[in-house]
């Protein structure tokens, strides 16, 4: 569940094709790794602050192939940014009125916060154009977050909008409460 302080929310910016990038420091020698994931979310026009229509997450996509995971870490190791979530806005049905994308720590191997990593980031970025850029720090305590909010307005354009706010959930728990109203 949602704890702290408000979401962190800035003024629409247009946007149709997105990334959302991920970096972590891998864990030490003798620790088990550690494991995060961006998960994506989308909402129907019906109810845009409902159940999910469906989770686009490790190993998934969506149905119609608009969100995909382009990169993958279990552990954090390689260079930079090590998992990559492509999302095509323009192409997604008119049925969908918003997407919620979050990031989340597995907690297979015992509590992990985002205050326990090193050298953690999402950068979200459409083109070179950086739209968010993050280093988890105001989320310290909490085990999942969501990084961005998209939203159609009333031209059927989708907006980008920052929505960093923490939440104590595992994974799984994550993707139902990440795109509740705040």
């Amino acid at each position: 569940m949602w704890r702290g302080s408000d979401p962190v929310s800035s003024g629409g910016q247009r946007v149709s094709k997105v990334e959302v990038r991920l970096k972590w420091d891998p864990s030490h020698w003798n620790q088990p790794p550690h494991h995060l994931d961006i998960i994506a979310t989308t909402y129907s026009a019906d109810d845009p602050y409902g159940r999910p229509v469906y989770v686009v997450h490790f190993d998934s996509r969506s149905p119609d192939g608009t969100i995909n995971m382009s990169r993958n870490s279990q552990t954090g190791q390689g260079l930079g940014y090590v998992e990559v979530m492509t999302l095509e806005l323009d192409r997604l049905a008119s049925s969908f009125a918003r997407v919620v994308v979050g990031v989340a720590i597995h907690q297979n191997s015992g509590p992990k916060t985002f205050g326990d990593l090193s050298n953690a980031g999402v950068l979200v970025v459409e083109g070179y154009k950086e739209l968010l850029k993050d280093d988890f720090a105001q989320v310290a305590p909490f085990t999942a977050l969501t990084v961005a909010e998209f939203t159609r307005d009333a031209s059927a354009a989708w907006e980008f909008h920052e929505l960093v706010r923490g939440f104590d959930s595992d994974p799984a728990v994550f993707t139902t409460e990440m795109g509740s109203a705040p």
